[in-house]
């Protein structure tokens, strides 16, 4: 057998396993709140705000990838919302009326979820406050297996100016709604998931009705 049998047959096994892998994924379902939209919208008015109406992408991920914050314990720079409770995050509720979500202090806030271990994971899900349009501010979504986060990858940063002093983000800021922001995290693992923002467009606090991470 020759060498360009060999390179033939190699080329042959990894366009196999290739197409073995794809047919293993399915496209990621993830199921939306009803819309509510109530009160007297504030325009939202950024530099670098996305087009109303942009579709969120297609995650693939294998079967059986499911929402694994569901449930987990939350933690957050905010030791005493102002409205709610920390486990509003990850208590599978998205609906937009009172009593879903949690509010946070103003200026930069974050929440933080524990998987309880690492995990591959292929999309973050976040739904912020839907029952009216606005956009939060400086965005940072990071991936860690490391509680403290001196380790860390950025999976989402629509902080244009680098005021949050993670690095100026390539991503752009967006209108709430009741489809949330669907993040790709392209099977990075990790153990925790820590979400940052700095008030919004409508008021200077900082909200949650839902995160959900979806892994295996």
């Amino acid at each position: 057998m020759n060498n360009k049998q060999l390179i033939t047959f190699a080329t042959i096994s990894a366009l196999l396993a290739n197409f073995a892998t794809a047919e293993d994924l399915v496209e990621l379902s993830i199921e939306f709140p009803p819309p509510m939209i109530t009160g007297t919208p504030v325009p939202a008015v950024l530099p670098h705000l996305e087009p109303p109406g942009t579709p969120a992408p297609t995650i693939m991920a294998p079967a059986g990838t499911k929402n694994l914050a569901a449930g987990k314990s939350v933690t957050s720079s905010d030791d005493f919302p102002i409205i709610g409770d920390l486990e509003y995050v990850t208590d599978g509720d998205k609906d937009a009326g009172e009593g879903y979500f949690v509010e946070l202090f103003e200026d930069i806030q974050w929440v933080q979820i524990d998987l309880e271990k690492e995990a591959e994971i292929y999309a973050i899900a976040v739904w912020h406050f839907h029952s009216q349009k606005r956009a939060y501010k400086d965005v940072v979504v990071k991936v860690s297996n490391d509680e403290s986060f001196e380790d860390y990858k950025i999976v989402f940063n629509s902080d244009h100016d680098n005021s949050a002093g993670f690095g100026k983000g390539d991503n752009s800021a967006y209108i709430e709604t009741n489809e949330g922001k669907v993040i790709p995290v392209n099977k990075l693992k990790a153990r925790y998931v820590r979400l940052y923002s700095n008030g919004n467009t409508s008021n200077e606090m900082n909200h949650y009705t839902e995160v959900e991470v979806y892994g295996i």
